[in-house]
């Protein structure tokens, strides 16, 4: 079987890492200097937007293919974000294209470094088709 990724597992784990670390300095940046919440402790609003993707630090950090995939998860609080504020406030739009690009790009480099890195552990998802003739045959064989 041929390998046809896009990226090698070195460079999605590059595209990955950079652009997680890149995301949570552009979400810093943006609610501590550039446009700090008028009303509310600008300290505690840029926690608040931190503490999400603080969350898989540590795995992400490690190259754990696992936390990459459920990371995820997380990036579409910020994903939402980002589209949101595109659609409602104009003065903030270019920070949130900011923000939807960078949420994009780690997006991808997750799936793409979660995949490579289990198939390089040797976890594999069985086919749905696999699945089911499996299924059947176990069924059938019951009766």
């Amino acid at each position: 079987m041929t390998d046809t990724s896009i990226l090698s597992l070195r460079q999605a784990r590059y595209l990955s890492l950079s652009s997680y670390l890149l995301l949570l300095t552009w979400v810093v940046v943006w609610h501590a200097f550039i446009s700090p919440h008028p009303d509310l402790n600008p300290l505690a609003v840029t926690i608040g937007w931190c503490i999400p993707l603080l969350l898989p630090f540590i795995g992400i950090i490690k190259g754990k293919a696992y936390t990459h995939a459920w990371a995820n998860f997380i990036l579409m609080f910020y994903f939402l974000h980002s589209l949101t504020i595109l659609y409602i406030d104009g003065g903030e739009r270019w920070l949130a294209v900011v923000e939807l690009i960078l949420t994009t790009i780690n997006f991808v480099g997750n799936i793409l470094y979660a995949r490579q890195k289990g198939k390089e552990m040797g976890l594999k998802l069985t086919r749905l088709s696999e699945v089911e003739k499996q299924e059947k045959a176990r069924f059938e064989g019951k009766k």
